[in-house]
């Protein structure tokens, strides 16, 4: 049975949007994408070699997928240990208005997401990673599906966007396993899933 991680890049503020660049996400007026690239130094990228060393599968949200692959098939550089995988693992992706994807290795999962990830994690082998896709987080979230937490932390506070954890998000205890900081000062959280929170009174 495989592990589900999550990598998510967040502002101090706990924005997730448009990290990578000013067009990938400037949906409800968001003025901010690209905050994260000033931050990509060389800590950072041996940072994300580390974790695409691991994947067996990826899982992607549709907003995540569209923007993937329409970068990705375009830079398919065996060399490149994040192309590589993308381009050529298993990938499945969450959707209810794709009817059907061009990406190679890509399979469409149109059902009722928790029962098919659920399935997804008892077939496959390894770990299954999902990158961004913070609407399909945020469910998954909910249902103990997500073991691993990757949480990129960046030294900016935006005050706009969407945000990986919000209101009515289920109580969930996690345990951190790791933690880093690059040169630039983004912080490397590792967070492994613990059950329910416990309580307690000073």
């Amino acid at each position: 049975m495989a592990t589900l991680s999550l990598t998510q890049f967040l502002t101090l503020d706990g924005v997730i949007q448009a990290p990578g660049g000013p067009e990938e996400d400037p949906s409800e007026g968001f003025e901010h994408g690209g905050w994260s690239v000033p931050f990509g130094d060389e800590d950072f990228g041996k940072r994300i070699t580390e974790i695409f060393a691991r994947p067996t599968a990826f899982l992607l949200g549709r907003r995540t997928y569209d923007i993937f692959s329409g970068y990705w098939p375009k830079h398919d550089d065996p060399a490149d240990p994040v192309a590589s995988k993308l381009n050529h693992l298993p990938k499945y992706v969450a959707t209810t208005t794709l009817a059907s994807a061009d990406w190679e290795n890509t399979t469409l999962l149109r059902g009722d997401i928790v029962e098919e990830v659920t399935a997804l994690k008892e077939r496959t082998d390894g770990e299954i990673q999902m990158h961004g896709s913070a609407g399909l987080a945020r469910t998954l979230l909910d249902h103990d599906l997500i073991d691993t937490l990757h949480l990129h932390v960046f030294p900016v506070v935006l005050g706009t966007g969407r945000r990986l954890f919000s209101d009515g998000v289920r109580p969930t205890a996690f345990r951190l396993t790791d933690t880093r900081t690059t040169a630039a000062g983004v912080a490397l959280h590792t967070y492994e899933l613990a059950g329910r929170p416990t309580y307690g009174s000073y």
